[in-house]
């Protein structure tokens, strides 16, 4: 494990012996992956410490009523889930490491997750209020909001590239990032997109494509805020995130007939289930089966 691991997991969450322990696990994961289990690992952590309770003590009917406390709480059922989803990867990584000889998570019950995406999304009208209103801005942030809404990118994806990313392919302009999980994934700019890009980039050679107003390369929290500026400009009173851009990608490019196969490639879904979350969240009218149906019948009682 290296020592950067250990350092984000901090000693005053965990003595020495545990620290080692989590580090080791949170040693396989990356980026957001490895912010959301540190968390999830410190609120478990916390509740078992204030129960005087060992993690590596832990029995089933402890994390049962931790799902039931977070439930007390008000937590959202899909946060629940995801925390014992944590808590249960790190325990079988304890039995791996032979730790201990049977994980207390495996038959403990999780809520159910609802089958559509509860994220808040732009329909096509406010999206294009929004993208108008980034026209308006500067380069930057009209880049930005160009790779977010119309490439639907993880906002780390965007703000990992550098200008040594972007190249021309078969008449494509193209940008080289970093998916989830570490993979590499050479994208299409359209053109508006790549235009403003290059429009941010100009006259530099190399370093981030995205800049803060120091000269160093753009973090998420600056990213938020820029969408944030932009949505409140354009009109648009929904809690808007990085996120709820890439959630807008997916249903606009559903409600423009992408198949469901080539959104779930464009936004690198591994499985074609998460993006079945976005269809479903649409309840889109246009496409309901009541009108199939009754052109069908229509036609065979003429």
């Amino acid at each position: 494990m290296n020592s950067s691991t250990a350092m984000v997991v901090r000693r005053d969450h965990f003595d020495y012996e545990m620290l080692m322990v989590v580090a080791g696990f949170l040693a396989g994961y990356t980026e957001n992956t490895l912010l959301a289990y540190r968390q999830d690992l410190r609120i478990f952590d916390s509740w078992c410490r204030n129960r005087e309770l060992p993690l590596l003590e832990v029995r089933r009917a402890h994390i049962e009523l931790f799902a039931r406390f977070q439930e007390a709480a008000g937590m959202a059922r899909a946060t629940i889930a995801r925390r014992l989803s944590t808590v249960a990867s790190f325990y079988r990584y304890c039995v791996e490491e032979e730790l201990i000889g049977l994980s207390p998570a495996v038959n403990v019950r999780r809520p159910k997750v609802r089958p559509e995406s509860t994220m808040t999304g732009l329909d096509r009208n406010e999206l294009g209020l929004f993208l108008v209103e980034a026209g308006l801005s500067n380069t930057r942030d009209h880049a930005l909001a160009c790779l977010l809404a119309l490439n639907g990118l993880r906002v780390s994806e965007a703000l990992d590239a550098d200008i040594g990313d972007m190249g021309l392919e078969r008449g494509h302009h193209t940008l080289r990032i970093i998916r989830k999980g570490g993979k590499t994934a050479l994208i299409p700019m359209a053109p508006r997109t790549a235009r403003t890009v290059y429009l941010a980039v100009g006259d530099r050679e190399d370093g981030p494509i995205f800049l803060n107003n120091h000269g160093g390369r753009m973090d998420r929290h600056h990213a938020a805020r820029v969408v944030r500026r932009l949505a409140k400009r354009a009109g648009i009173e929904k809690q808007i995130s990085p996120h709820s851009l890439r959630h807008s990608f997916i249903t606009a490019a559903l409600d423009a007939g992408v198949p469901l196969r080539d959104v779930q490639e464009a936004v690198s879904h591994a499985d074609p289930r998460t993006t079945m979350r976005y269809d479903r969240a649409r309840r889109s009218l246009d496409r309901h089966a009541t009108y199939i149906v009754a052109t069908f019948v229509a036609g065979a009682s003429r």
